[in-house]
């Protein structure tokens, strides 16, 4: 073992020399160690302080609504660039025309366009018209061959009643001669009987011969006469059926003309409603060549320059920055932090080149820095690996300032729970993400 002095002989043997005793006994130290010991309980009472968590982001000054923002004048048609009626810088109404090109398709090369389709369109109305009265005239018509066949089925009716009251008058014609027949047939034989008994002479005999012969010669001339009247009676119904028969066919010829006149008709309607679409379709053609201001606005800059120059349909003009809108700015939060993001939550701005001293946790300290309420939160990524926030100005606070122009660049705090120093730099430390936070409900809910 090693024979070690202890502290107190090592001190007691430094404190003997002068060069010591004078160091130590210098009001320096003793300043010193105050302002250590000072430090060191604000150090202490700075760890316990409120500590605002809060998100930051970066971004740019944008609109509140997407019809505020800079837009690109587009021509709607292909065209010639002819006269320009604005410069760059100028300022424009809405309806104010900008540009004015001309027709380079050959199809609407002509001049006379418009007029020349409304006299095509004129012509296909009266064709339609011409149809139509057709159409009319052959529904008359086949009324005429209703009525005609009605007329003609009665007449041919009318000889089928007469024909069958022929045909019973003749055989109640026949029916008589048949009896005058067995009449004189009687009467004959009775004459013969007598004769041979000589009661009658032989004049009566042969009177009543020609009687009998008379008689027979009758039935055979009246059944010829009934069946011509049954043959009457056939041909009467065959004829209504001929005359149905010939006027069906008329009235189905009339139907089928009536049927194309329709059809013609339709199809020139629907002509006459094509040319009515391309009349109205040029006239609004021709309205494009005038390329007008959508907006009250500032031109920004002319995208295509110079007279002559060829254009397609699409093809970007100018571009125009509106007079009125409503500034809000865009920003953008890495994935982790999105779900602490909510619609409605107190931002911190401060914008490029604006004076600005920033305390992230203290916001209350900080100077130039602007109030922001969150409207919108994106959920879906952004190109850029982040999420899009549109932060607009809060009503409660200062108004932004009028000069921060659109497109600078700003920058955002989106404020969190309030944690002590001493929990914010542990949590930093260890690389632990902000506290889960939720929005307070300010809305009451409804008893069940």
């Amino acid at each position: 073992m090693l024979n070690i002095s202890n502290k107190n002989h090592i001190t007691e043997n430094i404190e003997k020399y002068s060069t010591v005793k004078y160091l130590s006994e210098r009001p320096h130290y003793k300043i010193l160690n105050k302002i250590i010991i000072g430090v060191s309980i604000l150090c202490l009472i700075i760890l316990f302080l409120p500590w605002t968590q809060n998100i930051s982001g970066s971004g740019a000054v944008t609109t509140l609504k997407p019809d505020q923002r800079p837009q690109t004048i587009q021509t709607p048609i292909a065209g010639r660039i002819e006269k320009w009626y604005v410069k760059e810088g100028d300022f424009v109404n809405k309806g104010d025309t900008i540009l004015f090109i001309s027709e380079i398709k050959e199809d609407y090369l002509d001049p006379n366009l418009v007029k020349n389709t409304e006299n095509q369109m004129k012509a296909k109305e009266m064709s339609q018209i011409s149809y139509a009265d057709k159409v009319t005239t052959l529904d008359s018509q086949i009324e005429a061959i209703k009525r005609e066949r009605n007329l003609k089925l009665q007449q041919a009716q009318n000889k089928i009643r007469q024909g069958v009251l022929k045909v019973t008058s003749d055989s109640i014609d026949l029916v008589a001669v048949k009896t005058q027949l067995k009449i004189a047939n009687t009467q004959y034989n009775r004459a013969i009987a007598l004769n041979k008994e000589g009661l009658k002479p032989m004049t009566d005999v042969e009177e009543k011969r020609l009687k009998l012969q008379d008689a027979d010669a009758k039935i055979i001339t009246q059944e010829n006469k009934l069946l011509t009247s049954k043959n009457e009676l056939i041909n009467a119904k065959v004829e209504i059926n001929r005359i149905s028969a010939e006027y069906n066919e008329k009235e189905q010829k009339a139907r089928s003309d009536q049927f194309t006149a329709l059809s013609n008709k339709f199809d020139t309607e629907a002509q006459v409603n094509k040319l009515k679409n391309q009349v109205v379709n040029y006239q609004i053609r021709n309205g494009m060549y005038y390329i007008k201001a959508p907006q009250n606005g500032t031109i920004n800059r002319a995208l295509q320059a110079g007279l002559g120059e060829t254009v397609k349909e699409g093809t970007q003009i100018v571009s125009i920055a509106p007079a009125k809108f409503d500034i809000a700015v865009e920003t953008y939060v890495s994935p982790t932090d999105l779900p602490l993001v909510h619609k409605g939550e107190k931002v911190r701005v401060w914008f490029d080149g604006w004076p600005t001293v920033v305390f992230s946790g203290w916001p209350g300290m900080s100077y130039g820095t602007f109030g922001g309420k969150i409207v919108a939160v994106e959920n879906f990524i952004s190109s850029n690996g982040k999420f899009r926030v549109l932060i607009a100005p809060d009503s409660e606070e200062e108004a932004w300032p009028k000069q921060v122009s659109i497109g600078s660049g700003a920058q955002t705090l989106a404020l969190l729970d309030n944690v002590p120093v001493w929990f914010e730099l542990w949590r930093t430390l260890n690389g632990f993400p902000p506290n889960y936070y939720q929005p307070k409900e300010t809305g009451t809910k409804d008893k069940k």
